[in-house]
Parts: structure tokens; sequence; C-alpha cells
């Protein structure tokens, strides 16, 4: 019996090596499309790699060629930096993987993000049918809403996709939420008074839930164009996880506050500072991170569970025992 084909895009990254890994681990023959060569999972055995950026239209073509699925997790994330950065990778990345998809004749299971509706006010059990704001406060955002519509007008168009909101993938392997929470772990105070619930999803579940919803699609074609959020099913208080992730790396809990008016004005202060100068790095605060701190965000997810199959295999428990051991050292 012939393997089934996937290519994963950004598959040495934190998402994309987890689809990688489960797809493999359940007789898919995988092809990744990155950049970089680091993160390639430990199994060989059915993995092929094109290194290349997702820019590149030729490129793009010959990896889509041939596979049954696209799952498409290539992005530039970020809460700074220029906004053509992010379009060229975000928008256009993302338009030249429609367009060999479409050619192709392949399915797509494309990666979004819950910010995409974000308007900077509480989100608090909503689903897939809240608009999208008018303005953005970060390029990021802005940019994934501009490829996620172009995702959903392909859909329209005949493609078959389906549209995912991961929201705040943790657990071990992350390069960027985890690792910015314990670098910071001195400088952090709490925004405002409130600890408002949000949602979370563990890096096992996100994958998972990615291979549920293109087995769904296969299966029930009409799903087609659909968008759901993914999260753990268990929304947490945000300081309450920035602690546990604290714990894990063995470092205190957050003991300062500090006002919201005051981390904002803040946040304003230092992004016109660090645009009037062209300043390197990014700022210590933003209002986009100032508005993501002090906000409720949490999702609907009934109808990812009812259409899919979705439950989470690991719950935030074990998820940080494991984050735990993979900070100490220990395998996993």
């Amino acid at each position: 019996m012939e393997k089934k084909k996937a290519l994963v895009t950004g598959g040495n990254g934190f998402l994309g090596s987890a689809i990688t890994r489960k797809l493999l681990e359940t007789g898919w023959e995988v092809r990744i499309l990155a950049r970089g060569q680091t993160g390639i999972p430990e199994k060989k055995e059915n993995l092929s790699w094109i290194q290349a950026d997702i820019r590149d239209k030729e490129k793009v073509m010959q990896a889509v060629a041939g596979v049954e699925t696209v799952f498409h997790t290539a992005a530039l994330a970020g809460v700074w930096g220029p906004e053509e950065n992010y379009r060229s990778i975000n928008v256009e990345g993302t338009e030249n993987v429609l367009n060999a998809c479409i050619s192709e004749g392949c399915r797509l299971i494309h990666s979004s993000s819950p910010s995409v509706i974000f308007d900077g006010s509480d989100m608090e059990g909503v689903d897939a049918g809240h608009p999208y704001p008018d303005t953005y406060s970060a390029a990021y955002p802005k940019t994934k809403a501009e490829a996620e519509k172009k995702v959903k007008k392909a859909a329209g168009d005949g493609l078959s996709c389906i549209i995912l909101r991961p929201h705040l993938i943790w657990g071990p392997g992350d390069n960027h939420l985890v690792p910015r929470i314990l670098a910071r772990s001195k400088k952090l105070a709490r925004i405002g008074s409130k600890n408002p619930l949000i949602d979370t999803v563990y890096i096992d579940n996100a994958a998972h839930a990615h291979i549920l919803a293109d087995a769904a699609l296969a299966a029930k074609p009409e799903l087609s164009g659909k968008i759901y959020f993914i999260s753990d099913k268990d929304p947490v208080p945000l300081w309450d996880m920035v602690d546990a992730i604290l714990a894990a790396g063995g470092k205190a809990p957050v003991s300062r506050q500090v006002p919201l008016q005051l981390a904002m004005g803040l946040a304003v202060f230092l992004e016109k500072i660090y645009t009037f100068f062209n300043l390197p790095g990014e700022p210590m605060l933003t209002g986009f991170t100032v508005k993501e701190l002090s906000t409720a965000h949490w999702f609907d997810i009934e109808d990812l569970c009812r259409d899919t199959g979705y439950e989470p295999l690991v719950s935030r428990e074990e998820g940080l025992n494991q984050l735990e051991r993979y900070l100490k050292g220990d395998s996993l």
C-alpha cells in the first residue's frame, strides 16, 4: 500500500516539527520545506527535505508536487519589525503555497492565529464567526489576517482546505513563548489588576489537531473553508500560567504589578523611540503586548471537537511536568 505523502512548510519550526514527528509516527511520508536545517526530527526514514524560502515560487511548487496534504506552518512571528518583512513571508509566501496547492489539487491545512481577530478587548468564548477588527496594532496579526482571507477565498474557489487557529502553543522545544518568559523572569510584572482567563495549547495537542483536521477534511469535503480554534480546552488565569512556566524553569513567580495605563504609556513611548532612532531588536513593551497581557482570550472549540473528534492528548499538568524535565535537560 502506497504511503500517504505530506508537505510541512516550516517543518523545522516548533509546530512544524511536531506535526512532522506525528505524521512519521503514523506512517506518512513527509517532505519538509524550510530555510534552515535545525530541528530535523531524529527519525529520518520516510523524511525528505527541501531547503528553500517560502517566498521562492519555483521551490514551493517543487515541494508541493505529488503530495496529498500540505500543512502550512511557515510564518514570521513576533510583535515588532517592518511590516514588509511580515507581509513577504506571511502573505506572499502563503500565496505561493495556495497557487501550488491549486495546481496540484491537494488539501491544505493552514496554520493561522487567534490574533487575527484581536481588537485589544476581552475575547471570552468567541467562535470562528467573530469579525476581523478594522485596525491592527502589530504587523504579525495584520499580515496573518490577510493570509487567512486569501485562504478563505481559495476555499470558496474550490481549494480543499481548513484554517486552524492554535492559541499560545507551548511545551518542550518552544523557541518563542517559553524562552521569552524565562529570559525576562526578573523584569516581568503583572499588567493591571486583573488576572484574565486565557487559552493555551500544548504542542502535542496542537499537532494532533492539525492531523485530525486533515483526516476530517478527507472524509468530509464539505468542511472545506471552515475555521477552528485550537486549545487545551481548559482556560487558565494568565499569570497563573506564566508562574507555572517560570516554576518549570526553576524561576520565582511574578511579584510586581504595573498599572495598566502606566504600562501602555511606557509601551507607546518605547515604540516611538525605537521607530525614530531605528533601534535594533524590539522594545521591552509594545502596545500589542500590553493589550495581550491585560485582556481575556479564550475560545469556543466545540466545533473542532465535533467535526474532527479532537480531545487534548496531554493535560496541562502533564505538559508542565514534561516542560520541567526538558528544561532540566532530562530525556522525555
